[in-house]
């Protein structure tokens, strides 16, 4: 793989680039001088999802190719020309996995597929394969290392194994320079609502004091979305971690509950704790603990969260109600309702 000045210099293709992590990704990849070619989902709109609002610097500085990527065909071309894949491209919504899992295979699975196919076709330098924590299932040890067995407690949770494993068998079948990126609950500026510190901070910005959640006790390892970014830079920017597995978390874990209190200290905010029956997982589909081990991302990639800890989190925590309290962004998100 090419490098200079320590930056790989060949084009970079980002699926799911329109979503919460990659338009994040795309922008600061856009900054730091890489060439990139942004996957975002085809729709009527001609909409880019969150690159329609990335900054002015930015803006113009990266190529587009609308597509979806349950197509192999346009798969292909999205990825020709390129030396590293970014794959990000998903569905992740854990409660809409449980009645619509169908569109999981698609594009979980079947959607990695004709990633890998396309790679290993193209001869592509470098693919890295987002997983998530989500795979690891309730904690059987802490905390949570790349050995950690696989437990798919939601169709979600399968699908994304299954898409890890479709992974790790091209590399060990045809040598397919494959690395298995595995981030933690990645939280920040434009996160969907349906996950947990969106739907507390925009409830609470809208005026409410009952805050309506689901279980409360289940802990998480919460990743800032800068640290997230800075994990797949580093994996994209080495030549180690081939037919690896690598986790990005924080090494630090809070109960649901717990974050909706920090949440509200910070939002300066008495708050009422509201059980929604609608808002819980199946009792055996919940996760209960995740805590992660990241001292191969440190030994691999030295790469470390700067947003770890409680002071990490809660400084993280600062910068994402910060931007979710902008009038113009809290209006993009509807408060009242369970988003799945």
């Amino acid at each position: 793989m090419t490098k200079g000045n320590g930056m790989f210099k060949g084009k970079i293709l980002i699926t799911g680039a329109d979503g919460f992590i990659g338009s994040h990704l795309t922008e600061t990849l856009v900054r730091q001088g890489y060439k990139v070619r942004a996957f975002v989902m085809y729709n009527s709109f001609n909409s880019w999802g969150w690159l329609d609002y990335c900054d002015p610097d930015v803006k113009g500085q990266f190529e587009i190719f609308a597509g979806d990527i349950r197509d192999p065909h346009g798969v292909k071309a999205a990825m020709k020309g390129c030396d590293i894949v970014l794959h990000l491209a998903a569905l992740i919504a854990i409660p809409y996995s449980y009645h619509s899992p169908d569109t999981y295979v698609d594009t979980n699975i079947k959607g990695t597929l004709n990633i890998l196919q396309a790679a290993r076709e193209l001869g592509v330098h470098r693919l890295i394969h987002t997983s998530t924590s989500e795979v690891y299932g309730t904690a059987r040890f802490l905390p949570i290392s790349e050995e950690h067995p696989l437990q798919g407690q939601s169709p979600y949770s399968a699908t994304k194994i299954a898409a890890d494993q479709l992974a790790y068998s091209f590399y060990t079948s045809f040598d397919l320079p494959v690395v298995i990126a595995r981030p933690f609950n990645t939280y920040g500026p434009r996160q969907s609502a349906r996950a947990i510190i969106p739907s507390i901070i925009t409830q609470i910005a809208s005026g409410q004091t009952k805050i309506k959640m689901g279980a409360i006790l289940p802990t998480r390892d919460f990743n800032y979305i800068k640290d997230t970014v800075a994990g797949f830079i580093g994996t994209l920017n080495s030549n180690l971690g081939l037919g690896e597995v690598i986790n990005f978390g924080s090494n630090f874990e809070i109960s649901i509950g717990d974050t909706a209190h920090l949440i509200a200290e910070i939002m300066n905010v008495e708050i009422e704790i509201v059980n929604d029956d609608t808002r819980m997982r199946p009792k055996k589909s919940e996760v209960e603990r995740l805590w992660a081990n990241n001292s191969k991302a440190k030994q691999l990639f030295h790469w470390e969260p700067i947003y770890g800890g409680r002071d990490g989190f809660k400084k993280g925590l600062i910068e994402t109600i910060e931007w979710f309290i902008q009038s113009d962004n809290l209006r993009s998100y509807k408060s009242n309702i369970y988003n799945l």
